[in-house]
C-alpha cells in the first residue's frame, strides 16, 4: 500500500518540498488522524479541526521552530502536534505519561510557550519579539488567537503595547464563532493578498511620506481617506487604531488563498500585522459541524456516528447539583442572578439559563470583568453568584480584593473544579482558591463534602448579605448520598461531627471526607478509635469544635484538596495562638504537595498527592511513631 503523505512528515521541514495540491491532501490526512486519535483519547476536537489548513500553511510558510508559533489556549494545537514530531504519541493525548492536551514547553521545541488559559499569546509573543530584537536576530514570531479569546482584556492590552512599540509581530485572528467578519470570498481574498503585498505597502509608505509635507488638516484627510477605503473593503479599523496593520478577512480553509497571503505577511518588514482568518469550528467532521458546541470538548466517541460514550453515573454531578440548587433558590428569590465567564455549560449555568435567561450573564473570557460586574450588581441589591472554575478565578484576584472584599459586597463565588481535575492537568487544577480567599477579611469560605452539602451551601451563600462568600466543589460525580429537596441554611462557621472516637481526630475540609471515612475503618483495625469531623468552613473556623478535638484526642489531622496556606494553615494559626499545641497534641496537615501534578486519572493524582485513605492512615501511624506501608495487606 502506498504510504500516505502524512507518513512522510516527521518534522515541518519535510513539508517544504510539497506543492499546493499535496498540501491539500496532507491537510485532509491530518484531519482524519486527529479525529481518530481524539475518538480514542477524548479531548478538544472542534477547535483543532477548524485550524488544520491554517496549521499546514503556517508550518509550510515559516521556519519552525526557529520561527515561533504561539497557540493561544492550546485547544487547537492537536494538528500542530501531529506535524511536529509527535504523531507517534498522539493517541496518548491526556493519558497518563502521554501528551498534554495543551502546548507545553518541556514537551517539544515547537511549543515555545505553554498555554491552557486563554488570551496570553499576544503578550508572550510580544515578549519574544522584543527579546529577538534585543538579540539582533530576525526570526518571526506568530501568535494565533481565537475570536473568543479576543474577548479578554489582556489581548487588547498586549495589542495596544505592541502597536505603540511598532514591534515586528504577526497576530493571526482565528475567527471561528463570533461572526465578526463580513462574508469571505474570492474578492476579499484578492484584496487581502493585494494589501499584504510589498507593492501596496511601499505605495502606502510613500503616500505617508508625501502627505507628511502637507498641512495638518490635509494630512488627517489623507489618512482618513486611506483608512476608510481599505476599511470599506476589508474591515479591521479597530485593529488599525491599536497600531496593527490589518489584512483580511480570508478563508482559513482555502490554501490557495492562505499560502500566498501568509508568504506576503512573512516577507513584510513592517509590524505589527494582524491577519484575520475565518474558519469553521469542527470543519470536515459532520457530527462536529452540526453540534451546538462543535465538539469543543469530548470524551471517547464513535467516529462513524459521532455518538459520544457516556459513562453510567452513580450519583449526580457536582456541577449539575449546583445548577439545580441555584435554580431552586432563584425560584424563591428574584434578586438572585448568575454570572459566568464563557463557561455556561462547564459551570452548569446553561441549565440555570433555561429557566432564568434574563438573570444569566455570560461575559466572555473576562474573569476580571465578571467579578467587578458581579460587584456592581451587588451594590444595587442583587445577589450575584459568580460561577467560575478555581483555576480561572485566579485571573481576577485583584478584583476580588479591591472591588469585592474591601467594599464588603455580597458576591457569591461558586468555585467549580476544586482540587485535582484529571486529564486537564496542572493548568486546570483548583489548588489555590482556599489559600487566596481565606486570607481576605470578611470572606466566608466553605467547601462541600458531598452533593447534599453543596445544596446547603448554595442556600447558605444566598442568605449571606453582609460580605463575600465562596463555596468549592470538585469535578465529576458526587458520592451518592441522599439528596434534600431544598437546601437548608447552615450556621456560619459551624462544622459537624460525623463519627465520634477517642484517640484520633480527622478534620476534613471538602470531599476528602469519604477518604477520611475509609481511613477511620482501617485505623479501627489497628485499635485506634477515630473521630471524623467535617469542617464545612475554613473561614470563619469552628474554633469551639477544633478546641474540643484537641482536648479529647491524641492526634489531630487536617485534610484538604488544596495547597499549603489554606484550611490547615488557618487551623494551625488558631491552635498556636491559643496554646493548644502546648499539651502534647500531635497535629499534622495533609494538603496538596508543593508541586504541579501532571494529567492522570484523579485517583492516581490523589495517590501522588498522598491524600487517599492509606496516606491518611500512614500520617496517623507516623505521628504515633509506628510504621505503616501504603499498599500493605490489611487482612
Amino acid at each position: 500500500m502506498k504510504p500516505s503523505l502524512l507518513d512522510q512528515i516527521k518534522t515541518p521541514h519535510d513539508m517544504k518540498s510539497l506543492n499546493e495540491s499535496d498540501l491539500k491532501i496532507l491537510a485532509e490526512e491530518v484531519r482524519e488522524e486527529m479525529i481518530e486519535a481524539v475518538s480514542i483519547t477524548g479531548g478538544h476536537l472542534g477547535a483543532g479541526l477548524g485550524v488544520v489548513e491554517l496549521t499546514v500553511a503556517l508550518h509550510k510558510t515559516f521556519n519552525t521552530p526557529t520561527d515561533k508559533i504561539i497557540w493561544d489556549v492550546g485547544h487547537q494545537a492537536y494538528p500542530h502536534k501531529i506535524l511536529t514530531g509527535r504523531r507517534d504519541r498522539i493517541r496518548t493525548l491526556r493519558q497518563p505519561n502521554g501528551l498534554s492536551g495543551f502546548t507545553k514547553r518541556d514537551e517539544s521545541e515547537y511549543d515555545p510557550f505553554g498555554a491552557a488559559h486563554s488570551s496570553t499569546s499576544i503578550s508572550a509573543g510580544l515578549g519574544m519579539a522584543v527579546a529577538r530584537d534585543l538579540d539582533e536576530k530576525d526570526h518571526n514570531v506568530i501568535a494565533v488567537i481565537g475570536d473568543g479569546a479576543m474577548s479578554a482584556g489582556m489581548a487588547y492590552e498586549a495589542m495596544n503595547n505592541a502597536g505603540a512599540m511598532h514591534s515586528r509581530l504577526i497576530v493571526i485572528l482565528n475567527d471561528n464563532d463570533m461572526s465578526i467578519a463580513p462574508p469571505v470570498g474570492a474578492m476579499s481574498a484578492y484584496l487581502a493578498r493585494l494589501v499584504s503585498g510589498k507593492t501596496y505597502l511601499s505605495l502606502r509608505e510613500t503616500a505617508k511620506q508625501l502627505t507628511a509635507h502637507l498641512p495638518k488638516f490635509m494630512q488627517d484627510k489623507a489618512r482618513k481617506t486611506e483608512e476608510y477605503a481599505r476599511g470599506f473593503w476589508a474591515g479591521g479599523s479597530l485593529f488599525e487604531e491599536l497600531g496593527f496593520y490589518y489584512v483580511g478577512p480570508i478563508d482559513g480553509h482555502n490554501l490557495d488563498h492562505l499560502l500566498p497571503i501568509m508568504q506576503n505577511v512573512k516577507e513584510t518588514e513592517k509590524g505589527p500585522i494582524l491577519l484575520h482568518v475565518v474558519t469553521q469550528k469542527g470543519k470536515g467532521y459532520h457530527p462536529a459541524e452540526n453540534s451546538a458546541d462543535k465538539y469543543h470538548g469530548v470524551g471517547r466517541f464513535n467516529i462513524i456516528t459521532g455518538e459520544k460514550e457516556k459513562a453510567k453515573a452513580n450519583a449526580p454531578s457536582y456541577t449539575g447539583t449546583f445548577a439545580h440548587g441555584l435554580t431552586k433558590e432563584a425560584e424563591k428569590d428574584d434578586k438572585i442572578v448568575a454570572v459566568t465567564a464563557a463557561m455556561p455549560s462547564g459551570t452548569g449555568l446553561d441549565t440555570f439559563a433555561k429557566t432564568f435567561p434574563k438573570r444569566t450573564f455570560d461575559v466572555g473570557i473576562a474573569e476580571q470583568h465578571a467579578v467587578t460586574f458581579a460587584a456592581g450588581l451587588a451594590t444595587q441589591g442583587y445577589k450575584p453568584f459568580a460561577a467560575i472554575y478555581s483555576t480561572f478565578l485566579q485571573r481576577a484576584y485583584d478584583q476580588i480584593v479591591h472591588d469585592v472584599a474591601i467594599q464588603k459586597l455580597p458576591v457569591r463565588f461558586a468555585i467549580d473544579r476544586a482540587g485535582l481535575v484529571g486529564a486537564d492537568g496542572p493548568t486546570h487544577a483548583g489548588s489555590f482558591d482556599v489559600a487566596y480567599l481565606a486570607n481576605l477579611p470578611g470572606f466566608t469560605v466553605m467547601a462541600a463534602a458531598d452533593e447534599a452539602e453543596l445544596i446547603h451551601m448554595v442556600a447558605t451563600a444566598a442568605s449571606i448579605n453582609d460580605g463575600p462568600s465562596s463555596f468549592r466543589y470538585p469535578r465529576g460525580e458526587g458520592v451518592g448520598v441522599e439528596m434534600p429537596d431544598t437546601g437548608k441554611i447552615l450556621e456560619i462557621g459551624k462544622g459537624r461531627i460525623i463519627e465520634e472516637g477517642s484517640s484520633v481526630a480527622l478534620l476534613s475540609f471538602g470531599t476528602r471526607l469519604e477518604e477520611s471515612r475509609k481511613a477511620a475503618e482501617i485505623l479501627s483495625s489497628f485499635g485506634l478509635s477515630t473521630t471524623i469531623a467535617d469542617a464545612r468552613f475554613a473561614k470563619p473556623l469552628d474554633e469551639a469544635m477544633i478546641a474540643d478535638l484537641t482536648k479529647n484526642h491524641e492526634i489531630l489531622i487536617t485534610i484538604e484538596e488544596g495547597a499549603v496556606g489554606g484550611f490547615g494553615s488557618h487551623v494551625a494559626h488558631y491552635l498556636s495562638n491559643n496554646g493548644l499545641l502546648d499539651n502534647g497534641l500531635k497535629f499534622r496537615q495533609l494538603t496538596l504537595p508543593d508541586i504541579f501534578i501532571d494529567h492522570n486519572a484523579p485517583k492516581v493524582q490523589y495517590d501522588l498527592a498522598e491524600l487517599n485513605a492509606p496516606h491518611i492512615v500512614k500520617c496517623v501511624m507516623t505521628a504515633l511513631g509506628k510504621e505503616f506501608k501504603v499498599g500493605q495487606d490489611l487482612a
